[in-house]
């Protein structure tokens, strides 16, 4: 994935408009936090058809973000799990609040 192409860069703007630039992870439990990164909930490198779809990608705070995955390895732990397991591929979560 190439987060420094165009083509990201206008999805990243496009997704942290359309989730209010509010870190959506912190809002489930009652936080406000600013989002400054976007996060593959299906990680890319293991679901590139999943790479540019919008209910596979949320709005976080980098904070947010070193906790849903490795940093170093890139693999999902804790929080980054979790919002996996209660993602379903093709469903929008924004719109189905029950399915998030």
């Amino acid at each position: 994935m190439d987060y420094e192409s165009k083509r990201w860069k206008r999805k990243r703007r496009y997704i942290l408009r359309l989730d209010g630039y509010k870190d959506r992870v912190a809002a489930r439990f009652g936080k406000t936090q600013e989002a400054n990164t976007v996060h593959h909930i299906y990680p890319v490198d293991e679901y590139p058809e999943y790479a540019w779809e919008d209910w596979n990608l949320i709005s976080v705070a980098d904070t947010t973000h070193n906790k849903l995955h490795n940093r170093q390895t890139g693999e999902l732990i804790g929080e980054g799990l979790q919002l996996k397991r209660r993602t379903k591929p093709g469903i929008d979560w924004r719109r189905h609040r029950g399915t998030k």
